[in-house]
């Protein structure tokens, strides 16, 4: 008889209302909690971007927002601001790509570079309107077990290895095998 996985598990299913790359047929799904101004998400992206190359059809990708501060949920905002113009994975990389400029100046050049319409863009941002959808994200993430970025889900259970690329690898292959 199969132990039952003690690991703790996505607490709000992947479904329409996530930001995803990948086919929904995939043998595996990823889901990564992460905020746009974490520097370990930031070493987590290229990984993640080289994993995704690698699997190609077999992987889909969910990113959801984990901001550390409250301070500064400005960064996710943006990325959700993107999203109502069906732009969220432009604006995804555009934020890990240019970390070091997150500011809401910043924030608003980014929209303009990546051709968004800025004034809705930046309406958005100034009265904080997608702040409850990061908000929400967020509190999945606590119900989930979160508590820092990045924290990463296989088939819907939490990634307790180390997230650099082998061992992250290994984890999703093992998930493909069937073992995971």
């Amino acid at each position: 008889m199969k132990r039952e996985d003690a690991r703790p598990r996505l607490t709000l299913p992947v479904g329409q209302r996530d930001h995803m790359l990948g086919k929904e047929s995939a043998p595996v799904t990823l889901v990564e909690y992460g905020d746009y101004e974490c520097p370990y998400c930031l070493k987590a992206y290229p990984i993640v971007k080289k994993i995704q190359k690698q699997l190609g059809n077999k992987l889909r990708f969910v990113f959801r927002n984990f901001p550390l501060s409250r301070v500064h949920p400005q960064a996710q905002e943006a990325a959700e601001a993107a999203a109502a113009q069906d732009m969220f994975w432009e604006m995804h990389d555009y934020l890990f790509e240019h970390q070091q400029e997150l500011d809401s100046g910043s924030l608003k050049k980014h929209a303009a570079a990546l051709g968004l319409d800025t004034d809705s863009f930046n309406h958005d941002l100034d009265n904080h309107i997608l702040a409850p959808r990061v908000r929400e994200d967020f509190l999945s993430g606590v119900r989930s077990g979160v508590n820092g970025t990045p924290t990463f889900f296989i088939n819907g259970f939490r990634h307790n290895g180390r997230w650099e690329a082998a061992p992250l690898l290994a984890a999703i292959n093992k998930a493909i095998a069937g073992d995971g």
